[in-house]
């Protein structure tokens, strides 16, 4: 927790024990830590480099003191702001920098070849970590460079409040440990949805970056990166377009109980059911990745078509769909 003022774990292990015990001498905190003595002590000295903890004289033993957290953390922690925010200054300028060269160098400069499946998984995990408030991607059936159970960025940037849409093809979910990964993701700020094909893999950050494979007889993995406006603007209306006519995906999870409050007789499991058979899945597939029996999913099937009044599965989508049950707005 303290790896943001520089310490590591060692070095945070002992001031912790320190501040438990009062103060001790260095034998004592070796049978505590389990560390060899010039280990301990090399850490004893970092923390004593940071005001974090002091040795008392010989005469007394040579006992071991930490500093309180309330007066040796406070500056570290403002230096380390301070620091920050330069850093962010910087980058802001070096932002700018960028910027008004690109809007005097030719257009091509706007649109970045990234070659090579390393790259181009850096470059992807960057446009996630870089985001700040919202990414829509195109998930294909094949990744390119960067699979799903590889990529962590998106938690990351879920925890800080960036929102996803994200439209999967059919295919991605007939993977057991795709489909778990997905159903997993799904929250409030993460929302699915299915087609039985996208146009192509994408990636928009902010509306300001997008990023697309580059197909066709390459040795390796590449991707463009395009910077342009106008182009990022084109490809999140072909992102909306492809949204607006997509199944979304729905597995329970945070706010399921409310997407259903007032619906007289439908529950959580029948919107799932529901959602999985317009998204064009099969009984089987439902029952399978619903964990449930085949003709369990069949019963649902037949209460949803009951409640809705309806004698057929086609005249059931319509009739979720006008009345809100699957939403797509």
């Amino acid at each position: 927790m303290l790896s943001a003022i520089g310490l590591d774990e060692g070095e945070e292990s002992v001031y912790r024990l320190l501040l438990a015990l009062g103060a001790a001498d260095l034998g004592h905190l070796n049978r505590r830590l389990g560390m060899g003595e010039d280990e301990t002590g090399r850490r004893l000295r970092a923390l004593e480099l940071r005001g974090l903890a002091t040795q008392s004289s010989v005469e007394s033993g040579g006992r071991w003191v930490a500093a309180p957290p309330g007066v040796a953390l406070r500056p570290l922690l403002i230096q380390q702001r301070l620091e920050l925010e330069e850093a962010e200054l910087t980058a802001v300028a070096l932002a700018e920098e960028y910027l008004a060269e690109a809007s005097e160098s030719d257009a091509r400069d706007l649109v970045e070849v990234v070659v090579g499946a390393a790259a181009v998984s850096q470059r992807f995990l960057q446009l996630h970590l870089g985001a700040t408030q919202e990414v829509m991607s195109f998930v294909t059936e094949h990744s390119v460079a960067v699979s799903g159970p590889d990529n962590q960025a998106e938690g990351v940037a879920v925890a800080r409040g960036v929102s996803y849409r994200i439209v999967v093809e059919r295919a991605v979910l007939t993977s057991p440990a795709e489909f778990a990964e997905v159903s997993a993701a799904l929250g409030s700020d993460v929302n699915v949805r299915v087609v039985d094909r996208v146009p192509t893999k994408l990636m928009i950050a902010d509306r300001s970056l997008a990023m697309v494979p580059l197909n066709g007889n390459h040795s390796e993995p590449a991707a463009l990166v395009i910077h342009a406006s106008g182009l990022v603007d084109s490809l999140a209306g072909l992102f909306e377009s492809v949204w607006r006519d997509a199944t979304p995906l729905v597995l329970g999870g945070p706010g399921s109980d409310e997407a259903v409050e007032g619906e007289s007789g439908l529950d959580v499991l029948d919107l799932q059911v529901l959602s999985l058979l317009l998204g064009g899945f099969t009984d089987a597939s439902i029952a399978k990745h619903l964990d449930m029996g085949q003709r369990t999913v069949q019963r649902r099937v037949r209460g949803l078509m009951q409640l809705a009044g309806v004698s057929s599965r086609l005249q059931l989508g319509w009739h979720a769909s006008e009345r809100g049950w699957i939403v797509r707005g």
